[in-house]
């Protein structure tokens, strides 16, 4: 799995709409045939995965830092059934500071992981596919 470094990336990656949402989260796809400025955006025919998360929904680094981690493990165990493609998770609402009091205890990283599973769900390569690859 190679991570999206470059703004181009980011930029090619969430151009399109979302392909997944849950109530915290979006996920956004691009193929990997994307150019910029006569050169491949991403070289390395694997899956690609960059994270967003807005100050505006994480204000707390240590939030940003946890959830961010959380996201890249949960990709990190999935990294064969992923696609080969481009993907983007985007924080798009905050999660309740009323309820998560703490920004790394331990409901909050069962309620990020819970969301991640079901959102790294809906792109992940059936079986056959995988097998095929």
């Amino acid at each position: 799995m190679q991570r999206l470094r470059s703004r181009q990336q980011f930029q090619a990656v969430m151009a399109g709409a979302p392909v997944a949402k849950t109530p915290h989260f979006a996920l956004h796809r691009a193929a990997l045939s994307s150019a910029h400025e006569g050169r491949a955006l991403f070289p390395v025919a694997d899956a690609w995965l960059g994270v967003l998360l807005p100050k505006r929904w994480a204000r707390r680094a240590v939030t940003r830092n946890a959830i961010r981690r959380q996201i890249y493990e949960a990709a990190r165990q999935r990294t064969d059934a992923l696609p080969h493609a481009a993907l983007v998770v985007r924080l798009r609402s905050e999660f309740s500071r009323q309820q998560f009091l703490s920004a790394t205890s331990e409901p909050l990283k069962r309620a990020v992981r819970a969301e991640l599973d079901q959102l790294l769900s809906r792109v992940l390569l059936p079986q056959e596919a995988r097998d095929a690859v």
